[in-house]
């Protein structure tokens, strides 16, 4: 598999379906790319990003989807612990500790809860933190499904710091760790290099930092 780090929290899944998580990139769009399968975390217009002008197959949390169905997506709601397998790739819906809204000034009511993913593709796991905090059962999701790699964010403010998410690293025990939704905007500035530092110096686990744009080549 290969994972391709967009830049924010964007990330491509590319195997056997090409899975887009979060399909927002700050200067750009991700339509080209043409992926086979979209995952939203939340309803937030950093992380919805162009899903309506995508109008491909979505999962998310049943709310997102009642709204992306109105707007004639074809999306598929779950709820987190629960697992869709579509077309060969098989996704469970895990906690984020985050606020969640539409911001589109005609929706209203519920927009949801906030989430993570864990996707399993071509024998790798994946584990997609979204917006989050740190929380003690990131534990569970390393012990219950061993991801390959995972991404975090990093940026603080709105979502764990790089301390934090050293903590998260370590729970959730995947060899690789990208760090993501950070320097976007001043408000997210943080130092990938110093969590890089701080991660490798003390565990066993290695910090991938990739520029927007590049991949890492996952095997089994």
């Amino acid at each position: 598999m290969q994972c391709t780090w967009l830049g924010h929290a964007c990330v491509l899944l590319t195997g056997i379906q090409k899975v887009l998580i979060d399909p927002f990139i700050p200067d750009g769009s991700v339509v080209p790319l043409n992926p086979d399968l979209v995952l939203v975390t939340h309803g937030h217009a950093d992380h919805l990003g162009e899903t309506v002008v995508l109008k491909k197959t979505t999962i998310t949390t049943g709310e997102i989807a009642q709204y992306l169905t109105a707007k004639g997506v074809p999306a598929e709601g779950m709820n987190i612990g629960g697992t869709i397998t579509q077309n060969g790739v098989t996704i469970t819906m895990t906690p984020a500790i985050h606020s969640s809204r539409i911001d589109d000034a005609g929706t209203q009511g519920n927009p949801g809860t906030a989430a993570g993913f864990v996707v399993r593709m071509d024998g790798i796991c994946v584990y997609h933190a979204g917006d989050t905090a740190l929380f003690s059962d990131m534990k569970l999701i390393g012990e219950l499904y061993h991801p390959d790699i995972a991404f975090l964010p990093i940026g603080g403010r709105y979502t764990m710091g790089p301390n934090e998410a050293m903590i998260a690293a370590q729970f959730v025990g995947a060899k690789i760790v990208v760090p993501i939704h950070y320097n976007t905007w001043d408000k997210i500035a943080a130092d990938p290099v110093a969590f890089k530092t701080a991660i490798e110096r003390t565990t066993d686990l290695t910090v991938k930092i990739l520029k927007p744009g590049e991949s890492i080549a996952i095997n089994l």
